[in-house]
């Protein structure tokens, strides 16, 4: 069972507030959590999303948000459909895990990781990347430890899974070798692997190769179109990673000052 240390205010602010599943009903309809922005660009990436989702439903792939105008929302799949180099049969990935701005603190995420595992019960557990200490885009170990949820493998440079077991006796989950020690042996310049699953990352690959090109460094991006694709990504973080030469760079999704800011270091 969940527990916390979150005050019982705060957490009745939580159960009144909606939380909505997406599904092939809804979707054209409801905001996605991470671009809600009414722009045009933010309106385009969340129609990247909606149609990368629409694909992934009858896989089992849900999102779940709370039904206010922010980032406030879980994704989560069986971990055979989880577009990560992790091997975890039985289990359920939790993709994406989001609570930010003026919505933390208020046992939102708590309620959300519930949400979860009510649906999952019946599977061996949970799995979810973490980091020794807290990162953009990762979900926090923190959070998680506070849950029951323990390190069960990890990968170079920084990468933890971690794992909450439903079954006692249900085998560990961990990451592909090849995922374990990143690397692109051979390869020159910049080389950029991204997925849909992040509406963010196709815009900003183009704003991370215009920044490199400055430099006079050669670009490549590579596309991940398709679970077999990720599953056999070089990086842990399948879904968004960066080699420069043949050493893993980054995994973030970065600006142009801060990706030039990256390089520079390198380049020194």
């Amino acid at each position: 069972m969940l527990s916390t240390n979150i005050s019982e205010e705060k957490l009745m602010v939580a159960s009144k507030l909606e939380i909505i599943t997406l599904n092939g009903q809804n979707i054209d309809h409801e905001h996605i959590c991470c671009a809600i922005g009414s722009d045009k660009k933010n309106t385009a990436r969340a129609q990247l999303k909606k149609e990368w989702l629409k694909q992934r439903f009858p896989e089992g792939h849900t999102f779940k948000k709370f039904n206010v105008r922010g980032k406030v929302f879980i994704e989560y799949v069986p971990a055979e459909y989880a577009w990560f180099p992790i091997t975890a049969p039985g289990y359920v990935f939790i993709q994406c895990f989001w609570v930010s701005g003026r919505f933390k603190g208020q046992g939102l995420g708590m309620k959300l990781l519930a949400e979860c595992e009510r649906d999952c019960r019946t599977r061996n557990g949970l799995v979810a990347i973490t980091s020794p200490k807290k990162r953009p885009f990762i979900t926090d170990k923190k959070f998680l430890t506070k849950f029951e949820f323990q390190v069960c493998d990890k990968a170079e440079p920084f990468f933890e899974l971690m794992v909450k077991k439903f079954k006692r006796n249900a085998p560990a989950p961990y990451f592909s070798e090849k995922a374990k020690q990143p690397a692109l042996p051979g390869k020159k310049g910049l080389t950029f692997f991204y997925a849909d699953l992040c509406p963010f990352n196709a815009d900003f690959v183009e704003v991370m190769i215009k920044t490199g090109r400055k430099y006079n460094i050669p670009c490549e991006k590579i596309k991940i179109e398709s679970l077999q694709q990720a599953k056999e990504s070089p990086s842990p973080w399948g879904i968004f990673s960066v080699f420069y030469d043949d050493e893993f760079l980054t995994y973030e999704v970065m600006t142009e000052k801060k990706f030039d800011n990256l390089l520079q270091s390198k380049l020194q």
